[in-house]
């Protein structure tokens, strides 16, 4: 019982052997290095699903032990593989088109097409500021490629923008991952804190548009009374 009560501060310390994506992301960095690292993250570009508050930490993990690639260098492949992801997602957008987006846009239910020509004449004006601070914010580190390829956003400025932003995001975590080594994990935590904060934040401002929207076909569509006087 006493050998028990002592070893137990040695079992809370010993560090967090990672499972799942963890895993499989660290088997990647040990395996290709620094290029395994843009790899993750131009994924994690394409397939929001996959999660950068686990990869960039596990990155940040991996360069403070010195084995594949340091501080600096996880910065600098983290960054290429966003920059790599981003311009994929601008591209298939750009050639998807403006005029096809508006059409099935359009076809949304409760979408007008006023919605498109408000969206379009915001980003044309913030476009600049929108990707910046977009590649800081969960969700739409990736979706925010998309608009700026169907407008056509000024391609130089795009990847400036985008290189910036990414930069930012990435020596925050991989720091953070860097600076607590084994307990890179709490960066996930608190990451994934903000992540459904923002998510929260979508869903009510999709059921407000919704419920007001809603709220204004009521009011023009005729009721049957006054079509029956009629």
């Amino acid at each position: 019982m006493i050998n028990n009560f002592l070893a137990l501060p040695i079992f809370l310390a010993a560090p967090i052997n990672p499972d799942g994506i963890a895993a499989w992301a660290v088997n990647i960095m040990e395996s290709l290095g620094g290029i395994g690292v843009a790899f993750l993250i131009a994924l994690e570009n394409l397939f929001p699903p996959l999660p950068s508050e686990i990869i960039l930490p596990l990155a940040g993990f991996t360069a403070s032990l010195g084995t594949k690639f340091g501080l600096i260098s996880a910065i600098i492949w983290a960054t290429a593989g966003s920059v790599t992801g981003a311009i994929a997602l601008y591209l298939l957008a750009y050639a998807f088109g403006r005029e096809r987006t508006r059409h099935y846009m359009g076809k949304i239910p409760l979408f007008k097409v006023s919605d498109i020509d408000k969206t379009e004449q915001f980003f044309d004006r913030h476009s600049q500021a929108v990707v910046f601070f977009g590649r800081m914010i969960p969700i739409f580190r990736s979706l925010i490629s998309l608009p700026a390829g169907v407008i056509g956003m000024n391609f130089p400025l795009f990847l400036l923008f985008t290189a910036a932003g990414s930069a930012i995001w990435n020596t925050v975590l991989i720091g953070a991952g860097y600076a607590l080594g084994e307990n890179w994990h709490i960066v996930e935590d608190y990451v994934g804190i903000f992540s459904k904060l923002v998510l929260g934040a979508l869903l009510l401002a999709a059921f407000i548009w919704i419920g007001k929207r809603l709220w204004e076909r009521r009011k023009t569509t005729p009721s049957a009374d006054s079509t029956e006087n009629k």
